[in-house]
């Protein structure tokens, strides 16, 4: 392969070796969890509560994906779609218990298991996960076969473009050890460029599909609204006010009730107030966000 002047690489001098080994830590923000290799590291039994569905998950976008479609679903009046949601604390590994491994070979969240078959069903991947309450409950996905297929290309779109926001753009802008203007301009040009796919087809349409809310909201909302909302405190770097029609579509979902509720759950950052660390019930919003559990102790109710 072509390294360039080794002089001119970074460190001045590099070049690749013949073949890569682990013999030093990335650095950066999640270098204690990274390794090349998959599996689990320790042995520990996930928990399972009352309802069929159990989801193992933090708040980040690939997570609150779940969330609102959950929320979202009861708020349509589902109560097959009861769960409870297991705060994975990815900094400290959790990620990587036998029990998490079981269900999520990748060890990502977020991970979740229905038990209202037996034996239950495993399902990873923030996208599978979606489109399969999707299909199991008949909702946010049209039948009919060109909106369907529309629904389904955006859908692909974000989870193929999400490398690029979160562990391209955003781990070198925000978590590297160090600023690399050639990773930074790279990834800042393709965060653009999809912002602008996106707000181009939110000039022809009301939703990212079509006329009609639907998975392929919720799936972009949590990624592209947080990226011209507060995602890597790069709003101003990014000139997000370009993108007149995203903003427009992330405050017509923002308003939701269900959106607002999703992304409360296993929010382990922020206001406290807007943390739901677990959710078991939907009276949790009320009696048990991070604030009041904080109140009393950290007891729950």
């Amino acid at each position: 392969m072509a390294n360039g002047d080794p002089a001119d690489n970074f460190p001045a001098g590099y070049v690749p070796q013949a073949v890569w080994t682990f013999d030093q830590p990335s650095g950066g923000t999640f270098a204690n969890i990274n390794r090349p290799v998959s599996g689990a590291t320790h042995d520990k039994v996930l928990p399972v509560g009352k309802h069929p569905l159990q989801l193992y998950s933090l708040g980040t976008p690939n997570g609150v994906k779940v969330t609102i479609m959950l929320e979202e679903l009861l708020a349509r009046g589902h109560a097959g779609a009861e769960y409870d949601a297991w705060l994975i604390n990815i900094g400290q590994g959790d990620q990587f218990s036998s029990g998490f491994v079981e269900i999520n070979p990748n060890s990502k969240i977020p991970a979740l298991a229905d038990h209202s078959l037996d034996p239950p069903v495993f399902l990873f991947e923030s996208g599978s996960i979606v489109f399969y309450l999707a299909e199991k409950f008949g909702e946010f996905l049209p039948t009919e076969t060109r909106a369907r297929a529309a629904v389904m290309n955006w859908l692909m779109w974000q989870m193929g473009s999400a490398p690029y926001l979160g562990g391209g753009f955003g781990h070198f802008y925000a978590y590297a050890p160090i600023k690399i203007e050639y990773a930074i301009n790279r990834f800042t040009m393709e965060t653009k460029r999809l912002l602008h796919v996106l707000d181009t087809q939110l000039g022809k349409t009301q939703y990212v599909a079509g006329d009609d809310y639907t998975i392929a909201d919720i799936a972009n909302f949590t990624w592209y609204g947080n990226m011209v909302r507060e995602a890597y405190s790069a709003q101003e770097f990014l000139s997000v006010h370009e993108y007149a029609n995203v903003s427009r579509w992330v405050d017509l979902v923002a308003a939701r009730p269900a959106v607002q509720r999703g992304r409360m759950v296993n929010r382990a950052f922020g206001d406290p107030a807007g943390q739901l660390r677990e959710r078991h019930d939907a009276s949790d919003f009320e009696n048990n966000t991070q604030d009041k559990v904080d109140a009393r102790g950290g007891t729950r109710v």
